[in-house]
């Protein structure tokens, strides 16, 4: 077999890889024992099995799903390589010694991840819209691509949107309908009267009409860019599909409607805080966290971060504060491991 045109190869690994049914049924049957219970544990199993796979596959008709595997696997970007982690941030796997961390080239991840999700995507549907809004259901027999929504270029400015030689407003022209959350949103523009000699010098946009249409979700854009200082605005509606670790503050700025978070210490994954967000509300996530958010309805956000490059290490090596609390009150902050 010719192996030159292999580009990724995947795996299943619940049941093939991974023998979930013995160990199962083993704990059963030792859980069993110890109480004198006798009974069909491989029935048993299969039942939990099929119980916790509906707990699990909630495509959000009602609700976000309760139960996911985002503690045991996941992915942490590191701006060039990105690290893939198997129970780094679970307690129990963590004790039993059985998480593990490889790194990767970033290129190589996205392009690998990018043919993951293709061969899993069907026509019709989108993974970066909302289940509500995108057209079938990715599980289920594979039928044809939606390679198009896969390689989406993200929205990132130079300076700002509209400007000369910089991304263009999103207009209905441009393929950029107003989201189905934000027809009552206005969309006209801000009006600039420079004094003279400032014609070329003076610009503003609507973010809201910016954001009413945006495409996609829990995927920010850049739309203001001032040496390291950017704001990255996004739409967020459903779930937050991994647990993002911060390496920097990020200041989250409520726009509109509300939207949950769940915050973890970085290193270990127990929950730090829940924060539930509504408009005018103002956020700064530490650098040394994981954080989930949850939006029943879509949802504006706009992030504010510092683009520094250095700033992970300096992080890493304690020599900036991981929050603006420890900045002013230094004696609360926690001890550094």
């Amino acid at each position: 077999m010719a192996l030159d045109g292999i580009k990724a190869l995947t795996f299943d690994t619940g049941g093939t890889i991974l023998d979930w049914h013995s160990g199962l049924r083993e704990a059963f049957a030792a859980a069993g024992a110890r109480h004198g219970v006798t009974r069909e544990w491989s029935h048993l199993v299969n039942e939990f099995r099929r119980r916790s796979l509906r707990s699990i596959v909630n495509l959000g008709e009602h609700a976000p799903p309760t139960v996911n595997f985002d503690d045991v696997f996941g992915t942490r970007n590191r701006y060039g390589r990105v690290e893939f982690f198997a129970g780094c941030y679970h307690p129990t796997y963590k004790a039993q010694g059985l998480d593990h961390l490889e790194t990767f080239d970033s290129g190589l991840a996205m392009q690998t991840c990018k043919a993951i999700l293709d061969d899993w995507t069907n026509t019709g549907y989108d993974p970066f819209a909302a289940p509500m809004e995108t057209g079938l259901a990715w599980s289920g027999k594979k039928v044809g691509h939606n390679t198009a929504a896969i390689n989406r270029a993200r929205d990132v400015c130079r300076r700002m949107p509209g400007l000369p030689g910089d991304i263009p407003l999103r207009t209905d022209r441009n393929r950029y309908p107003v989201n189905r959350a934000f027809l009552d949103v206005p969309q006209d523009e801000p009006e600039i009267h420079a004094a003279p000699g400032f014609e070329g010098e003076v610009h503003a946009f609507n973010l809201f009409a910016y954001l009413s249409r945006s495409d996609v979700t829990w995927n920010p854009s850049v739309s203001s860019v001032c040496k390291h200082s950017l704001f990255c605005p996004t739409t967020e509606e459903y779930i937050l599909p991994v647990k993002h670790a911060n390496d920097r503050v990020e200041w989250f700025l409520q726009l509109s409607d509300q939207i949950e978070w769940q915050i973890e210490d970085g290193v270990t994954g127990l929950p730090r805080a829940k924060i539930v967000m509504r408009p005018g509300d103002v956020a700064a996530m530490p650098a040394d966290i994981r954080h989930q958010g949850f939006a029943r309805k879509r949802a504006m956000l706009l992030v504010w971060e510092n683009a520094d490059p250095n700033l992970p290490w300096l992080h890493a090596q304690g020599t900036v504060p991981r929050s603006p609390a420890e900045e002013f009150w230094p004696e609360s902050a926690p001890q550094r491991r």
